[in-house]
């Protein structure tokens, strides 16, 4: 009994040193006390640390940007030495023409990478040497059936070319801008010695090449030939002519080829959104053309050169027109950068008849020339004279050199190469 008397005296005694303790000390909480503020939180927090001056130099980077950004778009492109990107606004270039054109910003003011099929050939060189001339990286694909090396020799070592042996009739990926489908053979003589692989060319090259522009977004343009319009009933002719062409004849591996190659164009720019350009070229004559192509330019050079009889075909009364192929390039040019899809008669319509031409060749090279007649061929045109009102009107364009200026200069070139030919023969 004592024992638990002495025992509950002592917790008696505990329990009053603890509730002296909890007089004394305030209950723990794991909260802190908040103390009064005299600023409103978000206030007070800004000025902390100077986080007030980050901000206000943020907002003064920021509207610099914007007041100067305007400026900036406003310099040229050398000034700002800046990349420009494509555009759909419209800048103003020299077309060669000694006019002035408009061509979509994009085009104007970046490098453009260009391939060109059929680039070796006649008109090909020379449209590759203006667009290497006006900055374009050019690709030129050519399988030589007719196009030389020698006329692009000149570009080889070039940072801006390529050269790649391939036909057109087997698909090529590649990536590129814009694509100026010449790939075909386009004389007679050349067209006629295989029909079958130049339809081919016209038809499965063209569908080749239009599928490629369709996969890479690239603005394709085709050089179709006058030859659609056959043996027309029209003069001159108009691109609203619908042509009266035989389709069985022997010229219509070509004729009928290319009026394929335009309908396959239409119909990918209709159905697939493709950007299509189509040009109709006439008779184009220059330095470069095969010495022996059957075009009748060519052919009366070579043997007025050579000391042989000029042969015409039929009466000589036939009318052809002939451009210089300076200006079908500046008019190929043109066409790809505007904004027309075509078709445009591309040609001088300035004509001759066969016999007037033959008179002009003996002014410029030998005066004892002599004619010789032969029977005509099949399907050959009686009459070839293009109207070029709607290029002169949407394209600004039209033919500057007339057939007494520009024959000179193809003479020039085409006694070297016969003086050349005929030393590598041992001739004197």
């Amino acid at each position: 009994m004592k024992q638990l008397h002495k025992q509950a005296s002592l917790n008696h005694r505990r329990e009053e040193e603890m509730g002296n303790v909890q007089d004394d000390t305030p209950p723990y909480s794991p909260k802190s006390i908040k103390h009064s503020r005299s600023l409103p939180r978000s206030i007070n927090y800004l000025l902390r640390e100077q986080r007030l001056l980050f901000i206000l130099v943020g907002i003064l980077i920021g509207s610099s940007f914007f007041i100067i950004q305007p400026t900036l778009s406003r310099i040229g492109p050398t000034e700002a030495h800046s990349f420009i990107p494509r555009s759909t606004g419209l800048a103003r270039v020299d077309t060669g023409l000694g006019r002035v054109g408009r061509v979509p910003v994009g085009i104007a003011g970046r490098r453009l990478r260009v391939v060109v099929t059929g680039g070796a050939g006649f008109v090909g060189s020379h449209l590759v040497d203006k667009l290497i001339a006006r900055g374009n990286d050019v690709i030129v694909i050519d399988n030589f059936f007719t196009g030389r090396k020698e006329n692009l020799v000149h570009l080889f070592g070039n940072p801006r070319f390529e050269l790649i042996r391939h036909d057109v009739v087997e698909p090529i990926l590649l990536e590129v801008d814009q694509i100026y489908h010449l790939a075909c053979p386009a004389s007679p003589v050349h067209y006629k010695y295989n029909p079958v692989k130049t339809i081919k060319t016209n038809v499965m090259g063209t569908l080749n090449m239009l599928g490629l522009a369709k996969r890479i977004g690239a603005r394709f343009l085709l050089t179709s030939t006058s030859e659609v319009y056959g043996d027309p009933l029209e003069h001159p002719q108009k691109e609203t002519y619908w042509g009266n062409v035989n389709p069985i004849g022997e010229r219509s591996c070509y004729d009928e080829g290319k009026r394929t190659a335009e309908t396959l164009a239409m119909d990918y720019h209709r159905g697939a959104g493709v950007e299509v350009r189509i040009a109709r070229i006439f008779n184009t004559y220059g330095p470069r053309m095969c010495l022996d192509d059957g075009r009748v330019v060519s052919n009366f050079v070579a043997q007025a050169i050579r000391k042989q009889p000029m042969t015409v075909y039929g009466d000589g009364k036939q009318t052809r027109s002939f451009q210089y192929v300076s200006d079908l390039v500046n008019g190929l040019m043109a066409l790809m950068d505007g904004e027309h899809v075509g078709p445009f008669n591309l040609g001088n319509p300035g004509e001759f008849t066969m016999l007037e031409l033959a008179q002009v060749v003996k002014e410029t090279i030998d005066s004892s020339a002599t004619i010789e007649f032969k029977p005509n061929t099949a399907d050959d045109p009686h009459m070839r004279k293009p109207d070029i009102s709607k290029a002169k009107e949407l394209l600004n364009w039209e033919p500057k050199i007339p057939l007494r200026e520009g024959l000179p200069l193809m003479v020039n070139d085409f006694r070297n190469r016969i003086l050349n030919e005929d030393e590598g023969k041992g001739m004197k």
